[in-house]
């Protein structure tokens, strides 16, 4: 269980980290960047494994971690579009309701527990990430938009299937820090891609403001998927409560933080919201 509360603890704080890029006007793509080459780093200076660099393509969950690192890239450029198309409140809804994907291949896939009480629990929580994430924004919902919102939907939980999945089957507990740092590694170079593009067609100073951004970004977001995978690898904590108690965890935690640190307003709905949280995990743990 520390492992998931760490996990949602620095989840949290990349929202934190996030709200200060909008403050001190970071460009986020170039931070993003940065924050892949230290997670990157620090997945292999972090290493339980003895093999070098150069062996990393022949492990079994090479092919996994290229895949998922570039997920890591696609989904975020598909949340800053759906956060400016479609609002923030819309974009963290999508994203963390996306927990219904790996739930369901948990039950199915990997024949996880399924009773009355744990759906009854994953529904609360929907209805509580919901309210929870509500924010009073005026913009108009156009059929056009809603592209954004789907695809961030299905991309967030298409990544934790895919990390479930390759934690059972490919990645052993002493390649956990190896293997995060190596799908860094390829989202570093797939961003860093895409910032060439961008800088060939308008050039641009990279700034020290975005580097020292990136690296405080870097920190947190590895140690957020280290622990996540560290979840994952217990022996009697099931997927299906995993996933709904981090993403319904991250959202109460993050609203929480924008209360406190940012005086951001907390609506009735938001109260209730939390409520239903805290009564849908219990629901879900005790299941």
């Amino acid at each position: 269980m520390i492992y998931l509360l760490l996990s949602i603890l620095f989840s949290s704080g990349l929202f934190v980290i996030f709200k200060f890029f909008g403050i001190f006007k970071i460009d986020v793509l170039k931070a993003i960047v940065v924050n892949y080459i230290i997670a990157f780093i620090l997945g292999f200076f972090f290493s339980e494994s003895t093999f070098s660099i150069l062996e990393v393509p022949y492990q079994p969950w090479f092919l996994g971690s290229i895949i998922l690192g570039i997920l890591f890239v696609s989904i975020f450029f598909v949340m800053a579009m759906t956060s400016q198309k479609n609002g923030v409140s819309v974009a963290s809804v999508a994203g963390k309701m996306s927990l219904v994907i790996p739930v369901f291949f948990g039950i199915f896939l990997y024949n996880e527990s399924f009773s009355f009480l744990k759906i009854i629990g994953i529904f609360i929580a929907l209805i509580a990430v919901y309210l929870t994430s509500f924010k009073e924004e005026k913009s108009s919902l156009q059929k056009s938009t809603l592209l954004f919102p789907v695809l961030l939907f299905l991309g967030s939980g298409t990544i934790d299937t895919v990390l479930k999945y390759l934690e059972i089957n490919f990645v052993p507990k002493e390649d956990v820090s190896i293997f995060s740092g190596s799908l860094f590694g390829i989202a570093a170079i797939v961003g860093f891609l895409v910032l060439l593009i961008q800088h060939l067609k308008l050039p641009s100073a990279f700034g020290i403001k975005n580097v020292i951004a990136g690296i405080l970004l870097g920190i947190p977001n590895y140690f957020s998927i280290i622990f996540l995978i560290k979840s994952l690898q217990t022996k009697g904590f099931e997927s299906s409560m995993l996933f709904t108690i981090n993403n319904v965890g991250i959202v109460v935690l993050s609203t929480i933080f924008g209360v406190i640190l940012f005086k951001e307003h907390f609506s009735l709905k938001n109260k209730i919201g939390i409520a239903l949280a805290i009564f849908g995990i219990l629901l879900v743990a005790l299941s």
